[in-house]
């Protein structure tokens, strides 16, 4: 036991856990600070749940971390048939909320099985990548990864939700482009998919075509579909360089910028109004360390597994903060996509602490250890 403990101390990548509990700090941090309202403090009820979901997914990033990353790919098929049944459910069995049924209550916690999905993408596309690489450059191959990818995306978007089908592509484009799958393949099927954007367009929501036609031009209906994305770009420029405070800010307090969104989709233009410039500026650093020890995790990986299961995750959690701080900051529409470790919920923060400890596995893996339990 002792042996195990001091070989886990040594090889653990100390760096990567450190900023992942700083990020989910400052995540509660600013949630908590949202309750912070003109005239009276509406409560902490929001931040003290996302402490005991930090709790439930430190202990998940552990056993993660513990456990031996390569037995994650013997369970691709329970997990992938897991993953279909809990997505068919939610739109079979669940209750809209706000338009969208994208949870499954269980009475004292919500749980979000399209957060579940992109877990279980990541370990089914890097066991099929891994298992398949010297056959990849047959278009055979390729389509069978899409096979896999086509399902749950379709499933998603039927609750609507067009933030999460977007990263279940990107997981499997990351794969894909550090794989050996023929360059030319991937251009002939992102020309395909280019050709049939204006037909997929028609199949979006009302509410989706909105949100993407105020992305080109925010200003054009300020007070309805582009309030969201006007609020948000005052909010994050209202912090200037140091901030007003974590309980103050005008956007927030007031409620220019929706309440139900400010520790959620908007969080991070909350956190540059109360922490500035500066503030954001640490936050984004952070997330570039992260980002770079993952990266470095997947280039010294022993085994191919490793390097697509490191790589996916890498890609989603890179592409989360990319479209959550663009929605933010006006450069990017607004999806719904949270920013991971900061952004309210349960599901969301267990998942991407998840994801952390399979890095640290891959990790301590890469020297070959024996553990003991």
């Amino acid at each position: 036991m002792f042996g195990f403990r001091s070989r886990f101390a040594k090889n653990f990548d100390w760096i990567l856990g450190a900023v992942a509990v700083i990020l989910v700090v400052f995540g509660i941090l600013v949630i908590y600070s949202t309750s912070f309202k003109a005239t009276t403090q509406t409560g902490s009820g929001d931040a003290i749940h996302q402490t005991l979901f930090a709790v439930i997914g430190f202990v998940f990033m552990i056993a993660a971390a513990r456990s031996d990353y390569r037995a994650w790919g013997k369970l691709t098929t329970w997990l992938y048939g897991l993953m279909i049944v809990l997505l068919i459910w939610v739109d079979v069995f669940s209750h809209a909320v706000l338009g969208a049924t994208r949870w499954i209550n269980f009475g004292f916690f919500q749980f979000q099985p399209s957060e579940f999905a992109k877990l279980v993408m990541i370990v089914v596309l890097a066991r099929f990548f891994a298992d398949n690489y010297d056959r990849l450059e047959r278009p055979k191959y390729l389509f069978i990864s899409l096979g896999y990818l086509v399902v749950p995306v379709l499933l998603v978007m039927k609750q609507p939700d067009l933030g999460t089908a977007l990263v279940l592509v990107v997981i499997w484009l990351s794969m894909a482009l550090v794989s050996r799958i023929r360059k030319l393949h991937l251009a002939i099927l992102a020309v395909i998919a280019l050709s049939m954007l204006p037909f997929g367009l028609k199949l979006l929501k009302p509410f989706q075509r909105a949100r993407l036609d105020t992305f080109i031009n925010p200003t054009a209906d300020p007070l309805h579909t582009g309030y969201n994305a006007v609020q948000s770009t005052i909010t994050v420029g209202s912090g200037q360089v140091f901030g007003q405070g974590l309980a103050a800010g005008s956007q927030s307090q007031l409620n220019f910028l929706p309440s139900l969104a400010q520790h959620t989709d908007f969080i991070f233009a909350v956190a540059a109004e109360k922490l500035g410039f500066v503030g954001a500026a640490l936050l984004l650093v952070l997330f570039g360390v992260l980002f770079y020890r993952g990266i470095m995790i997947a280039h010294h990986s022993q085994d191919r597994f490793g390097l697509f299961l490191a790589t996916g995750i890498v890609a989603m959690l890179v592409f989360h903060v990319f479209i959550n701080v663009g929605m933010n900051m006006g450069i990017a529409p607004v999806t719904g996509i949270p920013l991971p470790f900061i952004s309210y919920g349960g599901t969301s923060l267990i998942i991407a602490l998840t994801c952390v400890g399979l890095l640290e596995s891959i990790a301590l893996r890469r020297q070959k250890l024996q553990f003991e339990g």
